[in-house]
């Protein structure tokens, strides 16, 4: 098993990505601890993972909600050697609708709760421990409605790179994954219409090269890989997983 006996702390994991990787890691030996702030979600989680999960509630919007988290985490398991900073969200918003409260939000979310995961664990992270963050492929291309979400997951990028320098003299590895159009509750969040998804995803599955929306296990795939020592010389970088839509 390629995680025995390692414990792996994800956010944002009582659905899609983070659920598929909850259950893979499980599988290849870890001790999972989700995160999440849906009480019904997080117990629907916990069926899914047939109660053999330690379940978080938990809003990454607020660092004494984090702190809380990676304290339950290290009372239950004592340590932690993988972070899936994985939790994220937006609904769509062109310019003139955009006000402070909706960066705000947007920023806390998706960078800040990012940050602030990395800097409460990384104290519980030994050498050899692996950090992964879930950014966009709206990091490389313009979509209208956008905007911030776009900005937040660049800067989670950026992060990366920052983060994973610092980190890099304690042994500990960053990097990112980057899903493309993915098939998961996310689209469902962003306050569109049945018809303005179906339209979104026609247009987007025309983009991609492989033709059709990717699936949460296969993500859950590319994280195994980071979180395990298969990466063991890989930091700083960020992998696409996009069925093509960024390069062709």
């Amino acid at each position: 098993m390629k995680l025995a006996n390692k414990v792996a702390f994800i956010t944002g994991g009582t659905s899609g990505i983070g659920l598929e990787t909850a259950k893979l890691f499980r599988a290849e030996g870890a001790k999972v601890a989700i995160v999440g702030s849906n009480v019904e979600r997080l117990a629907a989680a916990a069926n899914e993972l047939d109660g053999d999960a330690l379940l978080i509630e938990a809003d990454v919007r607020k660092v004494a909600d984090i702190e809380r988290a990676v304290e339950q985490t290290r009372a239950k398991f004592g340590r932690i050697d993988v972070v899936f900073a994985n939790a994220g969200a937006s609904t769509v918003a062109p310019l003139e609708a955009i006000t402070p409260e909706y960066i705000d939000n947007n920023v806390a979310l998706n960078f800040s709760g990012i940050f602030f995961t990395i800097q409460k664990t990384a104290p519980l992270i030994p050498t050899g421990g692996s950090i992964i963050v879930t950014t966009s492929f709206l990091n490389t291309i313009g979509m209208p409605g956008l905007s911030i979400l776009a900005a937040t997951k660049a800067a989670a990028r950026s992060l990366v790179r920052t983060l994973g320098a610092e980190l890099a003299p304690r042994g500990i590895r960053v990097n990112a994954i980057s899903p493309g159009a993915i098939s998961t509750p996310f689209y469902g969040k962003m306050g569109l219409s049945e018809d303005q998804l179906s339209g979104v995803a026609a247009a987007l599955t025309e983009k991609i090269g492989l033709k059709r929306f990717g699936e949460p296990a296969e993500l859950a795939k590319t994280a195994l890989f980071l979180a395990s020592d298969d990466s063991s010389y890989t930091t700083g970088t960020e992998f696409v997983v996009d069925g093509g839509l960024t390069q062709f």
